[in-house]
């Protein structure tokens, strides 16, 4: 069983026992966390599609927080040797998912 969830403004596949990284939740850690945004749900043949959400939601268990690799962009100019480099590292939540329930 799997469904396609919006958790934080993106859309994920997502199944049961399954962990992932989603952008940074505002949750402490430990905490259960429940998205009704469920958009798809298919369970081996069958499956129910959401105009634009199911009846269901998910359980998610936040595991951590943390910061991704670091980015690196550069903005060079060709005359007058003007250039920029910016870095950056996204925030992260790593969440497992407990639970896939029909009756949101």
């Amino acid at each position: 069983m799997y469904a396609f969830v919006k958790i934080a403004g993106r859309q994920y596949r997502v199944s049961p026992n399954q962990t992932l990284k989603v952008d940074r939740l505002n949750v402490e850690p430990g905490v259960a966390v429940v998205v009704n945004d469920v958009m798809m749900i298919a369970d081996g043949t069958n499956f129910e599609i959401g105009r634009p959400n199911l009846p269901y939601s998910v359980t998610l268990e936040l595991i951590s927080q943390g910061r991704g690799k670091k980015g690196t962009t550069y903005k060079i100019t060709r005359r007058g040797g003007h250039r920029v480099k910016h870095g950056w590292r996204h925030h992260f939540s790593l969440v497992r998912v407990k639970s896939i329930d029909k009756g949101a």
